[in-house]
């Protein structure tokens, strides 16, 4: 099992671990719903170094990347990100990606730790129809950085006592390499916690630097530890979509409501993009969707929906009792015909018809 150059620190701080995705990672400390609470309402620092950084340079970069990805790379600036996924050829998704520009010939791409070698797989495989190898054009430097996500209305706060330059005012998906503790790092205003905030990336020698400065820094703000296990609740109530459980090789961004990050634009031949263009004609057999539960109880991964009738129609994808509205919430994938707002469904719990109803998300 990997371990991350935090993980000594976590074990100090009493969290309790765990694997996930090859890696020995701190689930909680003092407990989901403190954490959760503590990111929504201050700032928490969440270590994830288990991310993947892949870059993509040379001329033919931005090229390479409208192929593979759906999103419109040409939109990008130096500075600038992108949400974005790779579609696998079959209709379904490789991985979801953030796209960094820092030139038009270099580029990096933050992937999901569980799927680093198969995106890592892929890219060289597609990269070679455009002359690119790894170890030159193409370069996997997941082992060699880690991150941490400093995230909570306050971060930022704490974070430009780290920085001599302004860095409170930067704009949401933009980055800057700078110096962060006096680290070469780089600092990107994105987050999966929808609460504000931001990522810095380090090499690993730096990160006990990096490290210490933060703790320095955020102890006037209340700083916490925050797991993995509030990750996933915060990222619910803000519907961001779950690689493994929302979207997978077998889902179309069509239907995961990602529709939005897949353009069809002019001369952009992205992978798949017959297929998806034709399912958007047609609109999808099942849609992922927002519900909130009505009936008290908790939804989860791989329960049954249905109608009000107890016909199934679909399967929750993510689900928690949400520590900001304290009722139960999910995603999941229902037939088209059920997935209008407001409509009215059934979770199965426990052999139990429990009514809930489609909303639309963000939660909170």
């Amino acid at each position: 099992m990997k371990t991350t150059a935090f993980t000594k620190y976590h074990i100090a701080n009493g969290a309790k671990m765990a694997e996930f995705a090859g890696f020995n990672m701190p689930i909680e400390f003092t407990g989901i719903n403190d954490e959760h609470m503590a990111v929504r309402e201050g700032a928490g620092v969440f270590d994830v170094s288990h991310m993947g950084e892949i870059w993509v340079k040379g001329q033919r970069a931005t090229e390479f990347l409208q192929r593979i990805t759906t999103n419109d790379v040409s939109k990008l600036y130096d500075g600038k990100v992108q949400y974005s996924c790779m579609p696998n050829g079959r209709g379904g998704i490789v991985d979801d990606v953030l796209v960094y520009r820092f030139s038009p010939t270099k580029y990096m791409l933050c992937v999901n730790a569980a799927n680093i070698d198969k995106d890592w797989e892929h890219i060289c495989l597609q990269g070679r129809e455009f002359g690119m190898e790894p170890g030159r054009e193409l370069e996997n430097a997941s082992d060699r950085i880690c991150q941490l996500a400093v995230q909570g209305p306050l971060a930022m706060k704490i974070v430009q006592k780290m920085c001599d330059e302004p860095v409170e005012q930067m704009e949401y998906y933009t980055f800057r390499q700078m110096p962060v503790a006096g680290c070469d790092a780089i600092l990107s205003i994105t987050g999966y916690t929808g609460s504000g905030g931001c990522e810095i990336y380090v090499r690993n020698e730096d990160a006990d630097r990096l490290w210490e400065a933060l703790w320095s820094a955020g102890k006037e703000f209340g700083l916490k530890n925050i797991g993995l296990g509030a990750r996933d609740t915060l990222r619910l109530e803000k519907g961001f979509c779950l690689y493994g459980n929302d979207i997978d090789d077998t889902t179309s961004p069509i239907e995961a409501g990602l529709g939005w990050i897949t353009k069809f634009t002019e001369g952009k031949d992205f992978i798949d993009r017959e297929a998806m263009a034709a399912l958007k004609a047609e609109g999808p057999k099942r849609r992922l969707v927002g519900f909130k539960m009505i009936d008290r109880g908790i939804p989860r991964h791989g329960y049954t929906l249905a109608d009000t009738e107890g016909n199934p129609i679909g399967t929750v994808t993510s689900g928690t009792m949400s520590p900001c509205l304290k009722v139960g919430i999910g995603m999941g994938y229902v037939k088209s015909e059920f997935a209008a707002l407001g409509t009215t469904i059934t979770v199965i719990i426990r052999d139990r018809l429990l009514k809930a109803e489609v909303v639309k998300y963000p939660f909170v």
